[in-house]
């Protein structure tokens, strides 16, 4: 079923990030890490669905997404942000792989992190943050989405690291099974890997090499 839902705010997050507010359709529902189809409701645009991930709450009284442009490319991500309030998007039912099944570690390379950001804001809504962690990869310093809120969310939970910088507070280099064992001492917990194909599928395979279950490693297909 598709919808028709009004931006109702936009807020720039990064240089090439922005966070997208819109009408919410009665008894729309979806669960935190789940995603829907996305189309701009503007003539030559309405076929051309593109997968975003919700960044709001299921009870929130709005959706939200957190959507990356890329401007070197004529397609979705490029309209959208030219977008402005009033504009309309069309949306789908929800859909995803990605669901909080019990503590663990998230690891999200760019915009990778959009599913964790509505189960994190979950787990910190029911009290139920714990001693979850965050492994955020990117390539600068400016390019970290919401870094301050999930310091402030997950405090030395949560690690950045850049392969394209050395920046104090940031670890510096790729997720690779020397960075993984030199952060993490316990691998039988849960893993929820998000990011490009090449970034998930490699860092499956140094947790499995590690010891983590593959049945305990979450992942987008």
């Amino acid at each position: 079923m598709s919808y028709t839902v009004k931006i109702t705010e936009i807020y720039s997050l990064t240089h090439d990030v922005k966070k997208f507010k819109t009408e919410k359709p009665q008894e729309y529902k979806f669960k935190p890490g789940q995603a829907t189809e996305v189309a701009i409701n503007k003539e030559g645009w309405r076929d051309e669905k593109r997968p975003f991930t919700f960044t709001s709450l299921p009870d929130d009284d709005y959706l939200e997404f957190v959507i990356k442009s890329y401007r070197d490319h004529e397609g979705v991500t490029k309209q959208i942000e030219d977008l402005v309030e009033g504009d309309e998007l069309i949306i789908d039912d929800s859909w995803g792989a990605i669901e909080f099944k019990g503590k663990g570690v998230f690891i999200a390379g760019g915009a990778g992190i959009t599913p964790f950001i509505s189960i994190i804001k979950n787990l910190k809504a029911s009290g139920e943050i714990g001693d979850n962690k965050l492994i955020f990869a990117n390539k600068t310093g400016k390019d970290v989405i919401m870094e301050s809120y999930f310091h402030e969310i997950l405090g030395e939970n949560f690690i950045s690291i850049l392969d394209g910088e050395k920046l104090d507070g940031h670890a510096h280099g790729r997720v690779n099974m020397e960075f993984l064992k030199e952060k993490l001492d316990d691998f039988s917990q849960k893993f929820y890997v998000c990011g490009p194909p090449k970034m998930v599928e490699g860092v499956s395979e140094i947790l499995e090499k590690l010891g983590a279950d593959p049945d305990g490693i979450t992942f987008e297909e």
